[in-house]
């Protein structure tokens, strides 16, 4: 398995289009509630929605669009809408696996999946066997997930597979561990709904993403408004942790920081920069 560059060791390469786009799915309920229709009706819209992103990932060539489906905090909702969403989660699957599948798009899901019955596991597994030989692009779902669960987990499993290294751990050490260790971090963060906050979402991968946050709400954030973000995107100036003045130079990062490290005593004059 291939893991990714962390964006705080090393200076990850930047394009037009972001390779990995993240977003939470907010206002489905808002989206219902001022049509006076039930919260479950946002819902099934909401899903709709994912099917016009997913084909604008597609043509857009980005290769990694991962989705805030279900918080580990939203069990705190009422019972009948958590009952409601776990259904519509399992005939989305059922439906729309054979679609992604055709269209090249590879299914993970990600998340605390424990407490989930058999058949909804059977369900998740079967769909990421049907697509785990696809390449366009890598759609994520997270269910049941919350960003200080993905690092706890992980820390734990690292513990208990390298207890050797205790007090030695690195991030190259946690990377495996992490639920989406299999795609770089996101470039791009969106919220829609007009909340402006991660609500625990990828707390460790959105270290340097931009973020977007637009009052649309997720019902109606369609590929124009999908659009919008990746053209605040484009204005941005991703410096991680450089000047201005370098990136107008084209400078590349002189050191990472364990050759840094390595070579405390040479002067900084003396490091030679590419141009």
């Amino acid at each position: 398995m291939t893991f990714f560059k962390s964006s705080t060791r090393e200076v990850p390469e930047t394009t037009d289009v972001p390779g990995h786009v993240a977003i939470i799915m907010d206002g489905n309920g808002r989206w219902a509630k001022k049509r006076l229709l039930p919260r479950l009706a946002g819902h099934h819209r909401g899903v709709e929605t994912v099917r016009g992103i997913v084909r604008h990932c597609l043509e857009r060539g980005i290769g990694f669009l991962t989705l805030f489906a279900f918080s580990s905090e939203n069990w705190r909702r009422p019972q009948e809408e958590v009952a409601l969403l776990m259904q519509l989660f399992s005939r989305a699957l059922q439906s729309e696996v054979s679609k992604l599948d055709r269209n090249g798009v590879r299914l993970k899901i990600i998340g605390d999946l424990s407490c989930f019955d058999a058949n909804f596991r059977g369900l998740i597994a079967a769909a990421e066997q049907q697509t785990a030989g696809n390449d366009k692009l890598t759609l994520t779902v997270a269910v049941n997930y919350g960003g200080r669960w993905d690092i706890l987990q992980a820390v734990n499993r690292m513990a208990l597979d390298h207890p050797d290294r205790l007090g030695k751990w690195t991030e190259a050490d946690l990377t495996p561990y992490l639920a989406v260790n299999y795609a770089p971090e996101p470039d791009l963060f969106i919220r829609t709904g007009g909340e402006e906050r991660v609500s625990n979402f990828l707390l460790w991968q959105l270290a340097y993403a931009e973020f977007y946050f637009t009052d649309t709400l997720w019902p109606e954030f369609d590929q124009a408004a999908f659009d919008r973000a990746i053209d605040s995107y484009r204005r941005r100036e991703r410096r991680f942790g450089r000047t201005s003045e370098q990136l107008a130079a084209n400078f590349l990062p002189p050191l990472s920081v364990e050759a840094a490290n390595r070579s405390p005593e040479k002067p900084l004059q003396e490091v030679k920069l590419d141009a």
